[in-house]
């Protein structure tokens, strides 16, 4: 459960929400996507209370990415278009190089009509991530929304996966719930809960200093430079 918690989220900028388990960070994404309402307070986007926007223009306005998004039977682009149907072949392109997966799709001989199979078969787990950030850049929404994107990831897929997020925030405004902190280290805004409550807001740099679950978090996961802050 969450408790008074408040903070603005920069536009064009990127704002990470980091903590433990159970600290209500995915809680914070379904309120804004309207999953649920909260039962006190409110949330504006771009000047506007949620609550007076149809929840259809809402959405529209959000590109979202779960942890573990499925790819779906069919083709490369039956999955890019569930969302944006009358995108063109030239955007579909745009965006799968914007999350480095066009060389990978055109090496196979049919390209956008490449067949994938239930969960993605033949596209890797990091592959099938930036399908879905692809699949949410299609149609340009100016707010997008990642959940742990790289929590199931190996070392290279998380490289892969980090320089997708950094092509997918140009533009538009970005807010990311993630467990490993060097995914969002770089981020403009880091907002760090403990137990639903906003504990600090900072850079990384700054929260190394001035957060101790922060710091302890970093440490743990070996960030490079924390034990510098002991």
């Amino acid at each position: 459960m969450l408790h008074d918690v408040t903070f603005t989220v920069p536009t064009g900028a990127t704002t990470a929400i980091v903590g433990l388990s159970g600290a209500g960070k995915s809680t914070l994404l379904a309120l804004v996507e309207r999953f649920y309402e909260p039962s006190v307070g409110s949330i504006s986007v771009e000047g506007s209370q949620i609550r007076s926007i149809l929840r259809s223009d809402l959405r529209a306005k959000i590109g979202y990415v779960e942890q573990d998004a499925p790819v779906l039977a069919g083709t490369i682009r039956d999955n890019l278009l569930l969302g944006a149907p009358d995108v063109d072949a030239d955007r579909c392109r745009e965006v799968l190089a914007s999350v480095n997966l066009l060389a990978r799709i055109e090496q196979h001989p049919d390209g956008l009509d490449a067949v994938v199979g239930d969960d993605g078969v033949g596209l890797s787990g990091g592959e099938r991530q930036r399908m879905a950030i692809a699949r949410a850049l299609i149609g340009d929404a100016p707010l997008l929304l990642l959940d742990e994107p790289t929590a199931s990831l190996d070392g290279r897929n998380e490289r892969a996966m980090h320089d997708a997020i950094r092509s997918a925030a140009v533009g538009r405004t970005v807010l990311i719930v993630a467990h490993r902190l060097a995914t969002v280290a770089n981020s403009e805004q880091i907002i760090v809960l403990d137990a639903g409550r906003v504990a600090a807001t900072g850079t990384h740099t700054e929260l190394l200093t001035s957060s101790d679950l922060y710091r302890e978090l970093a440490q743990h996961q070996l960030l490079p430079g924390a034990s510098d802050h002991d």
